[in-house]
């Protein structure tokens, strides 16, 4: 019988033999990457691991707005100018805050200078101290539009969505830990445009790091510390996290000791000029403790007063050692707060 039924096997020559075995050579499905969860989960947990950090910070972040909120307008305008020229290190273009100063002020440059590194660092002034910020619509404060990055892969619209649907998972981290997990993801998210978008990236974090009710502190510092520390963090969630909190909080003492320094200096000057009469030397005043440093079409613009009596007034200060000159030119001169350096600019 068996011989029989291979007879009839053989005889159904119509139908198709049994699958040949074939080397796999086609490419592996695509793999489902780790989730938003366990991304947020890591920085929850690192969060938990560095509480005490987040809690001095907050302390001295709490100190800075107090500070903040009962001084001067031009303390924030200030702390802004210093930071947009510290994050200017990240592009490698190393812009101290009176180069910046100038430029924001009357686009003025020197010959060394790059035009478009003064323009990141304006924008990141402009972006630090005033203005909505990136929560409400990330595209407009970012001023990027799909017409200008027509690039291979995801729209920008997907890359920009992509991020903030991890942001706003994020919602129950603190602000400072939402901050760091935002600018760890940010190139991840392919945010990331070379020196521009390492900018952008900060400021965008300073802004959202910023704790809830503050009202004199617009941004949390990240760059006035020195070196950036928590801008070039490394590591996994929990060093990157503790590394931004050592940064975020040298930062924030760094602005304490220079304000400190600056509302000494101001009221030295108020009290030497107590004196006098007319406008010019209490606007100066003010002036000075607005911007790094002032030059004599500044300080018209920024006062009011014509510049016979702008001159007159820096030369009223400069006789009383209230300020100093550090151009050592006799044209185009600029005068700053004779405070030392942590009132210089």
């Amino acid at each position: 019988m068996a011989g029989g039924d291979e007879q009839e096997e053989a005889d159904l020559w119509f139908l198709p033999g049994p699958p040949a075995e074939e080397a796999d050579l086609l490419p592996p499905l695509p793999r489902r990457e780790a989730g938003a969860e366990a991304t947020i989960a890591s920085w929850r947990a690192a969060e938990a691991g560095a509480a005490r950090a987040l809690a001095q910070l907050a302390w001295r972040l709490g100190a800075l707005d107090a500070r903040l909120s009962f001084g001067p307008p031009g303390w924030g305008h200030r702390l802004a100018l210093m930071e947009a020229a510290e994050l200017s290190w990240l592009a490698g273009d190393r812009l101290g805050a009176d180069r910046v100063a100038l430029w924001v002020a009357q686009r003025v440059s020197a010959v060394q200078d790059d035009a478009r590194a003064l323009a990141r660092a304006a924008w990141a002034f402009r972006r630090l101290a005033e203005g909505p910020g990136p929560e409400a619509d990330l595209a407009a404060f970012l001023g990027r539009h799909e017409v200008d990055e027509a690039e291979d892969g995801e729209a920008l619209t997907d890359r920009l969505a992509a991020w903030r649907e991890l942001m706003a998972a994020a919602e129950d981290l603190h602000p400072v830990t939402r901050a760091a997990l935002g600018y760890a993801s940010w190139s991840l998210a392919g945010l990331d445009r070379g020196a521009a978008g390492r900018i952008e990236a900060a400021v965008v974090a300073a802004r959202i790091a910023r704790p809830e009710g503050a009202r004199g502190l617009r941004f949390v510092p990240l760059g006035l510390g020195g070196a950036g520390t928590g801008l070039r963090a490394t590591g996994t969630p929990a060093e990157r996290l503790g590394q931004w909190l050592s940064g975020a909080e040298a930062a924030a003492i760094a602005a304490l000791r220079h304000l400190e320094a600056l509302a000494g200096w101001e009221r030295a000057a108020r009290a030497a000029i107590a004196g006098l009469s007319g406008r010019t030397p209490p606007r100066l005043v003010a002036a000075l403790v607005e911007w790094p440093l002032l030059s004599a079409p500044m300080a018209e613009e920024i006062t009011g007063v014509s510049r016979a009596s702008v001159h007159r007034g820096l030369d009223l200060l400069a006789g009383r050692g209230l300020i100093r000159e550090i151009t050592g030119q006799g044209r185009f001169r600029f005068w700053t707060a004779a405070a030392g350096r942590k009132s210089g600019p």
